[in-house]
């Protein structure tokens, strides 16, 4: 439930993600998606198909994020660092699972958390947790995701009269992802919503945050055969950032329900600066009349091997001293550390008919298992979209609607809902793109 920024780190991996323009051939997680068009559609043709960019379609597009969410994000860069008074690791984790669209309510927290979070960070907690009741953590949290855009072209060495070729794709870009998983002792969060104390129990918050980016250098293969594609890409991974916070707060009970001096936070923080990896993706995809349909495998045997890790530890020993000064420890080395994110797995479908389309995807990957499925209508310049998502274990509504400026400029919306906070409620967000029509 932290993440250990001194150096702006995660401000560095907003910022760069926002900077990334041209639509993600993979961009696990909704809340990380670039394109309002797909994001209105239920997050369907999210890049979990590699074949995708190659079908023939009756429309292409660049999309340009408007990251307003960011406004939302670098607001305050003192909630990211354990030094400030005003570090709040609970919106810190929350900002990190939807850092680009905006959401609304975000900014008001509730007051029985904001309170927590803070007497926890001045080391002032109340001995009677009851004293917070109304702040309900899910008990299990995870958020992660991966954006890995590629710019590079494909040299064509064989083409058919019939239009098919076999090629060479050769390109580059970043590689970020996050991870965290938080958890919640359900003692503890029963007592923050009975407000009735439990005796003699020591009730953790567990936290595991985890960042990397690095540079991707594409090499890959790229056929079309009559109504069928195939693409390949081997990515080799060149890291420059990888960061690791393990974080314990330790609230121990006594006889009587109240909190002892024995509880405590403990934060292990590990960085490293180099390190080399790759990733393996596959896509296949076809078109029989109105109808196309693809599978993609993304992350194959996917590792990033860090060297020259370094570590330290930061303590507080006591939460009611009000002395709130962490305790470092010296910077050592340790072992080597290995990566490696979960493999997706898709499978997609679409049909187009005049001036309607309807698309559904489903697959295994960042969160588990997902679904995404929605419909489009266009009415002269205007289009109108909804649908559905199921990922991270909840349902989510889309919808939103599309502009043609031009003909080469459009302005896409979505409205969707995201449940990217400590209770697992459901809020309204906000994603904004212009697209970029290539005819």
């Amino acid at each position: 439930m932290t993440v250990f920024r001194t150096r702006l780190t995660f401000a560095f991996y907003l910022i760069v993600s926002a900077m990334v323009v041209a639509s993600p051939r993979r961009a696990a997680a909704q809340n990380w998606s670039f394109d309002a068009r797909t994001i209105a559609m239920g997050g369907v043709g999210g890049g979990g198909n590699l074949a995708d960019g190659m079908v023939d379609r009756d429309r292409r597009y660049t999309p340009i994020v408007l990251p307003f969410g960011l406004f939302q994000v670098l607001a305050d860069f003192a909630i990211y660092d354990p030094s400030s008074p005003k570090f709040d690791p609970i919106r810190a984790v929350e900002y990190a699972a939807s850092p680009i669209h905006y959401v609304v309510g975000r900014d008001s927290s509730n007051s029985s958390e904001a309170l927590f979070v803070s007497d926890l960070r001045n080391a002032r907690l109340s001995r009677d947790l009851t004293k917070y009741r109304g702040f309900a953590p899910a008990n299990d949290i995870l958020a992660e995701g991966l954006t890995a855009p590629t710019w590079g072209g494909t040299i064509k060495l064989h083409r058919d009269s019939d239009g098919g070729y076999q090629g060479i794709f050769v390109g580059a870009g970043p590689y970020l992802s996050l991870h965290d998983r938080a958890t919640f002792d359900p003692r503890l969060t029963t007592v923050l919503s009975t407000g009735v104390n439990v005796a003699n129990a020591v009730m953790p918050i567990a936290n595991n945050d985890q960042g990397q980016a690095a540079l991707a250098v594409t090499g890959g293969y790229r056929g079309r055969f009559n109504r069928y594609y195939v693409a390949a890409n081997f990515n080799y991974l060149r890291g420059f950032l990888y960061e690791n916070d393990a974080l314990t707060v330790n609230l121990a009970t006594d006889a009587t329900g109240l909190l002892g001096p024995a509880s405590n936070i403990a934060i292990v923080h590990q960085d490293a600066s180099s390190g080399t990896g790759f990733a393996i993706d596959l896509g296949v995809g076809a078109v029989v009349d109105r109808w196309t349909v693809g599978v993609g495998v993304n992350g194959i045997a996917n590792r990033i091997d860090w060297t020259g890790v370094q570590q330290r530890t930061l303590r507080l020993g006591n939460l009611q001293s009000t002395n709130n000064t962490f305790v470092e420890s010296a910077t050592i080395p340790v072992p080597d550390a290995r990566v490696e994110l979960p493999v997706d797995y898709r499978g997609s479908v679409t049909y187009r008919a005049d001036d309607w389309s309807v698309s559904a995807d489903a697959g295994h990957g960042f969160g588990g298992g997902s679904f995404h499925g929605g419909v489009e209508r266009r009415f002269g310049r205007l289009e109108a979209r909804g649908g559905a998502r199921y990922t991270f274990g909840m349902w989510n509504p889309t919808g939103g609607i599309g502009v043609d400026l031009s003909r080469k400029v459009s302005f896409d919306v979505a409205a969707f809902g995201t449940t990217t906070n400590i209770e697992r409620t459901r809020q309204l967000a906000i994603a904004a793109s212009v697209r970029i029509n290539h005819f």
